[in-house]
């Protein structure tokens, strides 16, 4: 039985690329640069790595935006 290839994993980048000195994130995406930089070389491993990384980073920025007392952005 052969398997159905594989589907690549998409870019986060949604367009907006602007970095965020405060936080080192991409104002867009929310990657950092390295992140960016070397997304295309990432294996598919790495760039889901990433993608947790990034559901983290909306959900901590959601909580500082919902009680900005509470700290850190990052």
């Amino acid at each position: 039985m052969t398997r159905p290839p594989a589907v690549a994993v998409r870019s986060p980048c949604v367009g907006v690329c602007r970095m965020d000195p405060a936080t080192g994130w991409c104002e867009g995406c929310l990657r950092t640069i390295d992140e960016i930089a070397s997304w295309s070389s990432l294996s598919d491993e790495d760039k889901r790595a990433v993608w947790m990384r990034l559901r983290e980073r909306r959900h901590d920025r959601r909580a500082q935006a919902r009680n900005p007392a509470s700290g850190s952005t990052r």
